[in-house]
């Protein structure tokens, strides 16, 4: 392992320099200070931590709500804690923006700032750190995201694919066989796998397999004006949703359209926030345990401390079902004359 001696020499400038570079000195330059944490990351260095100090971890977050108990991050971020802070660390709440991951590297930001390592949640595939992660020597955990070929990282999350299994097999029972699919744009590794694992379970469940009965889009909104009306006009019965959000977006917009839910068309969401008993009508989704999500996420970033190269920890997943699915409904027959509709003579 480097030494700060070796920084010194490496760099030219005196061991009292690069010491006060890493423990962030105020007359220490923040160019030199840069130029210390990456090249105290390129030689393998690590901080040497008294007995009885404050171990710090911290939870990365981006393009996700936790602060209140009904937004999504809030009970993962509960759980970890909950495990993490008994265990005598203290857990920061770091949010974090584009404009961060390009001021430093992420191994050097985790010396800068003395973490032992980080619980990361709501990053996107083209997040600057998702690189660092792959060379990355700090121990980390990506929630829905996965990282291959380097022990310090570990995947955590629910099995997607028992997820939409789950889901296909319950339309299936209820008659649905031609079943839609709507989600956010594929521009993230979770809507990517539930994409593939929805095809997945149609296929597990000898259902045909259409591409165009499927839609994406960034904006919920896009996914309401462009694909909905277009799944509805191929005549699906059923519609799976990459999330909540959109679920009960789609079952107002059907509404508004006139169809009847679950007459007409079921709609199923995916995670279980809070809001889904009370839409109308209470939405059925695919559960995901939070509180063990954040608990989870602990045992395998201690795992990665102790130097146990876990790689993926999925949770099982669950399906709530509530009044959003019913039978599918059955299309009058051509033949068979529309009694609402004939006229009756007297004569």
């Amino acid at each position: 392992m480097a030494t700060i001696q070796d920084i010194a020499d490496r760099l030219g400038i005196s061991k009292g320099t690069v010491s006060k570079a890493l423990n962030g000195a105020s007359d220490i330059s923040e160019t030199l200070q840069k130029n210390v944490l990456e090249t105290a990351v390129e030689m393998g260095y690590s901080k040497l931590r008294r007995p009885g100090g404050v171990r710090k971890l911290c939870i990365l977050i981006e393009n996700m709500e936790y602060q209140e108990p009904h937004q999504f991050g809030y009970e993962i971020i509960l759980g970890f804690r909950q495990m993490a802070e008994p265990a005598g660390y203290t857990v920061d709440i770091v949010p974090v923006t584009e404009k961060l991951q390009k001021s430093s590297s992420y191994d050097a930001f985790m010396l800068k700032n003395d973490y032992l390592g980080s619980f990361v949640l709501g990053f996107s595939l083209s997040d600057p750190w998702m690189k660092d992660f792959h060379t990355s020597h700090t121990s980390t955990v990506l929630y829905d995201n996965y990282v291959m070929a380097n022990p310090h990282i570990a995947y955590v999350g629910i099995d997607n694919n028992e997820g939409m299994e789950l889901a296909v097999a319950h339309l299936k029972k209820l008659g649905h066989k031609k079943i839609g699919y709507l989600s956010h744009a594929l521009g993230s590794h979770i809507m990517q796998v539930r994409h593939k694992a929805f095809f997945a379970a149609l296929r597990q469940n000898g259902l045909k397999t259409d591409p165009t009965c499927a839609g994406a889009s960034y904006y919920t909104s896009q996914c309401m004006e462009k694909h909905l009306p277009r799944l509805l006009n191929l005549g699906v019965t059923a519609i799976i949703c990459s999330h909540d959000l959109i679920a009960n977006a789609a079952m107002i917009q059907c509404q508004q359209m006139g169809y009847r839910i679950p007459d007409d068309i079921s709609i199923i969401g995916f995670d279980d926030l809070p809001i889904c008993a009370y839409t109308a009508p209470p939405l059925t989704t695919v559960r995901q345990e939070r509180i063990q999500l954040g608990k989870s996420g602990y045992y395998a970033l201690e795992s990665l401390m102790n130097e146990v190269a876990i790689g993926t920890l999925l949770l099982h997943a669950s399906l709530i079902v509530r009044n959003s699915t019913g039978p599918a409904k059955v299309p009058l027959d051509a033949n068979t004359p529309d009694l609402n509709s004939t006229v009756h003579s007297s004569f």
